[in-house]
């Protein structure tokens, strides 16, 4: 829409696709999101802003609260070869016509037959380079603190002017910032001041170079051993500061007062004071022409020597839509300083720059100083501000913004409209966005094709699959071309709710309707593979998207990644993070995530802690998740020694742990049986002021049942109790297993019927532990009797359930019964494991000399079953097995020979040293039913890690 020179947007950078300009449409049909209205509630108006007109700073210092880079809308070129050979061409009833007229018919009366869309959208502007930020140096300061009298100054120059801490940085490029400076160099310790050389002629840019001061040496000493890291593209020279430019400076001041030349120093002119006066028309042409061309349009308008409203309004719109915040309100006060007043249409341009950056606040603020100087908002300007709401996803303010457009504007447009409507949907609010589309035919306007998408988009969110569909066909049926935006929402809603074959149906319709894939689309059926882990197809898009034409961004290039992590190929991971820099792609932080985590989850840690490297000489900085990867997976390995360096490191680099952080440390103490360190980092994490959750209630109980602390268990489940933390299963699952370690069966059996009295189902791992608690009680009945409940209640034993409960007739000398067992597993199609055989076959061979014929026809079908599944048991083992066969089989035998068969290989060697038998103690059944319980207890450890799952 373009209401008083200012062409705005219904896009958001938040929304997907790209608008698209389209003809005006009669109505065709009608269709009402008719539900009622909630009242909104404004929010409280904020304060007076400081005056504009004449600021006390200069003008670049005019700097927002707050500047977040807004997001920028995607490109979305147009290629060929959509998803060739993922689908037949076989004759397949179309999406549209099958899927929606099945369910548009139940819809009915949720969706009104009214929905006239025609209006006309103009492009969103093109993505906004990072906000400048105004760099101020203290070089008078530093003069002060570090020059000392010109005597001593012969004595020792260099330690004199050299500052501790402080490190020399080169080769920066020219337009890098102090916070993206200051950010990449922070990992290395806190810093105390950061200083960026401006250009001699060009004061928006540096001049290449710059200082950083840390707090300690260490930190400095650190950061120069990554001399020759890239950075931007840049290869960065950092060495210590020598003191020579604080030296030549000081050199240079004395001279000015002593000659009195800082005056003719310090005097510059601008180059446009010197240009032609007809350089004032290129302004328009360039930005007509070559609007994309930032550097062309800044020189045309700085040619300009004495600029107009008009001129400084073009320049504020221009940049108002890259978003750069702080160029427009540089212009806007070098506008007013010359005298001129401005009109609502550059306040309006000036408040779609903080919009577009997202700094709400600053255009408040705009909005508060226009009212002050009696300036109309136009519905253009309302228009802005709602829109600008909705990016920030402030779906309140936006309304209470839109409730006063309402009142003081009589008549409004399907702009506005398509603003407010988007920001409910980002909110999936979607009955308010329906009451909102209503009420927008009720008034008489027809609403564009944006606002189909923006439905659509918002229905997909909420995984409203019925309604996505008919919002669909309602576009066809009011006379609007599908366009790829179209089918890109409806592979977004199969991809989002698991449907990829339909996804697939969907991208052969686009084939024969002509509409060709983008990028955005590629993604997501890529998205949709990855996510049902069939990386074959996901590699197949790729592949055929590639050989299209089309060129990869670095979003695709990091779904690609994840997939190759997924899949366990970690070398090509790692090839295609090499393909992205040949092509000049700059890896970011996630880039390198899942390779990191992928190494950490296999135990390379030599590895990941390679790749962690990597990804800091690439520039990239290191973020809590990647730290946090790395310390899972030293926490798997148990070196947490190691994870505790992590930590330290992390503090160091300026990175906050978070709860996650300390809950894994936590496990891992826990996992040692560690008590007092678990209870050392639980204390940290409560001092550091972080939410105490769940997770790391388990994390806590874990390390006192693994120790034998039952009593520090109850007091943590008192301090559960108190915070209204309820308990689930794991950890009822925790504290049984820790009664069952004990041999305490009353205990176990009571915290069962306290799960059962709090609605918690026990599961598999429940009565997993109660039968052992009942093995190490000798009470078997009692076991038997839980596995009858089990099967009564539908819960199937698993593999660790008949491994318990053989390992308890084994203790109870009952190995007929532990043979029974084992046969009943493999009846239930469950297949034995190492766990399973070395139990049972321990059991067996202490029997087999004076029981029945058939344990000893059992004990030659289990060896016989073992060597056929290749297995191989410890030298401890193969020495105990050993004596008991001597005891069956003195002289040797069949048995013997078979058995011998899953020993070691270096058995014979120690099998012909006499005394080696003698210095090796006796394994008892005990003992092996140590090792069996260290298997149970892994279980519960894995059943705590699927919770704790979205942390890793």
């Amino acid at each position: 829409m373009d209401n008083g020179g200012s062409v705005l947007s219904l896009s958001a950078p938040h929304f997907p696709y790209s608008a698209t300009i389209l003809r005006r449409h009669s109505p065709v049909a009608s269709i009402s999101f008719s539900l009622k209205q909630p009242p909104p509630q404004p929010p409280e108006p904020p304060e007076s802003p400081p005056d504009l007109r004449r600021p006390e700073k200069s003008i670049g210092s005019s700097s927002s609260s707050s500047s977040p880079s807004p997001i920028p809308s995607p490109k979305t070129p147009l290629k060929i070869n959509p998803l060739k050979g993922l689908t037949n061409r076989s004759s397949v009833s179309p999406l549209v016509q099958s899927e929606v007229s099945s369910k548009v018919s139940s819809f009915g009366s949720s969706l009104a037959s009214k929905l006239r869309l025609s209006s006309k959208l103009s492009p969103p502007p093109p993505p906004p380079p990072p906000p400048p930020v105004e760099e101020t140096t203290q070089f008078r300061d530093e003069f002060r603190s570090d020059t000392k009298p010109p005597e001593e100054e012969t004595r020792n120059p260099q330690q004199e002017f050299r500052q501790e801490g402080k490190i020399f940085v080169g080769n920066l490029p020219t337009w890098i910032k102090k916070p993206e400076f200051e950010e990449f160099f922070r990992q290395f310790g806190p810093i105390e001041n950061v200083i960026l050389i401006k250009g001699h002629h060009e004061v928006e840019k540096n001049a290449g170079f710059g200082f950083i001061i840390y707090a300690a040496e260490k930190s400095a000493m650190k950061a120069v051993e990554f001399d020759g890291v890239e950075f931007h593209g840049r290869i960065l020279t950092v060495k210590l500061d020598d003191g020579k430019r604080l030296k030549t400076k000081a050199e240079q001041r004395v001279r000015w007062v002593e000659e009195g030349e800082e005056d003719t120093k310090m005097s510059n002119k601008s180059s446009w004071h010197q240009e032609r006066e007809g350089s004032r028309k290129s302004l328009q042409r360039i930005l007509d022409t070559n609007g994309d061309n930032w550097q062309a349009v800044i020189s045309a308008f700085e040619k300009i020597s004495k600029p107009s409203r008009t001129e400084f309004g073009l320049m504020v719109k221009f940049y108002g839509r890259r978003g750069d915040m702080h160029r427009a309100r540089e212009t806007f006060e070098r506008m007013r300083a010359r005298g001129i007043t401005p009109t609502s249409r550059i306040y309006t341009s000036l408040i779609h720059a903080y919009a577009v950056g997202r700094d709400m606040d600053e255009a408040l603020s705009c909005v508060r100083k226009m009212k002050e100087e009696g300036i109309e908002m136009s519905l253009v300007t309302y228009s802005v501000i709602v829109g600008g709401f909705s990016k920030a996803g402030h779906a309140e303010a936006a309304d209470y913004w839109f409730d006063e457009a309402k009142r003081i504007h009589k008549t409004l447009n399907a702009s506005i409209y398509g603003k407010i409507i988007y920001a409910h949907c980002q909110t999936c609010n979607m009955e308010r966005a329906e009451a909102l589309v209503r009420e927008m035919e009720e008034e008489g306007i027809d609403a564009p094709i944006a606002i189909y998408h923006t439905m659509m988009d918002g229905y997909t969110m909420v995984a409203d699959e019925k309604k996505g569909l008919v919002v669909f066909k309602r576009l066809k049926e009011c006379g609007f071309t599908p366009t790829v935006v179209t089918y890109g929402c409806l592979i977004n809603l199969y991809t989002k709710v698991g449907k990829i074959s339909k996804a697939l149906e969907v991208s052969r319709v686009m084939k024969e309707e002509g509409v060709k894939h983008n990028l955005k689309t590629y993604s997501m059926m890529i998205n949709g593979f990855v996510k049902l882990k069939d990386w074959a197809n996901a590699f197949a898009v790729f592949e055929d998207m590639v050989k299209e034409g089309m060129k990869p961004d670095v979003i695709l290039y990091n779904n690609i990644i994840s997939a190759f992590c997924g899949m366990g190929n970690m070398d090509r991971a790692i090839q295609t993070v090499k393909e992205m820099q040949k092509l000049r792609h700059r890896p970011t932080t996630r880039t390198f995530m899942p390779i990191i985590h992928g190494y950490a989850k296999s135990g390379d840690m030599r590895r990941s802690l390679e790749v962690f490297d990597m990804m800091r000489r690439c520039g990239c900085v290191p973020t809590v998740h990647t730290f946090n990867g790395l310390i899972n997976g030293l926490v798997e390995k148990r070196q947490m020694e190691k994870a505790v360096e992590i930590l330290d490191e992390m503090t160091l680099a300026g990175v906050s742990a978070n709860e996650h952080t300390y809950t894994k440390i936590m496990q891992g103490y826990a996992s040692v049986g560690d008590t007092g360190k678990a209870f050392e980092y639980f204390t940290r994490l409560q001092n550091e002021g972080l939410d105490v959750d769940i997770f790391t209630y388990e994390a806590l109980l874990k390390a006192c049942c693994k120790s034998g602390r039952m009593q520090s268990a109850l007091a943590v489940t008192k301090e559960m109790s108190a915070r209204n933390i309820p308990r689930n299963s794991f950890v009822y699952n925790i504290l049984i297993d820790g009664w069952a370690r004990r041999g305490d069966v009353w205990e176990a059996a009571d915290l069962i019927q306290q799960m059962k009295k709090e609605g918690v189902k026990p599961d598999i791992h429940t009565y997993t532990s109660f039968i052992s608690a009942c093995s190490k009680a000798g009470d078997m009945n009692r076991a038997t009797q839980t596995i009858e409940e089990m099967e009564a209640l539908g819960v199937k034993p698993n593999i660790k359930t008949y491994t318990t409960l053989i390992k308890g007739w084994a203790r109870a000398s009952l190995p007929e019964k532990a043979l029974s067992c084992y046969e009943e597993m493999k009846a239930m199609g469950i297949k034995p494991d190492k766990a399973v055989y070395h139990c049972l076959l321990t059991s067996l061979l202490s029997r087999a000399s004076i029981a029945e014929a058939y344990i000893y026809s059992g004990v030659m079908t289990i060896c016989k079953e073992m060597v056929e599944a290749g297995l191989i048991v410890d030298m401890g083992t193969a020495v105990h097995w050993s004596k008991c066969l001597c005891k069956i089989e003195a002289s040797g035998g069949e048995l013997t020979e078979t058995l011998q068969k899953t020993f070691p290989p270096d058995w014979s060697s120690h099998h012909h040293h006499h005394g080696f038998l003698d210095q090796v103690s006796d394994v008892d059944s005990d003992e092996d039913d140590v090792d069996g319980e260290d298997g149970e207890d892994d279980e519960d450890v894995n059943s705590v890690s699927d919770l704790l799952s979205p942390y890793k």
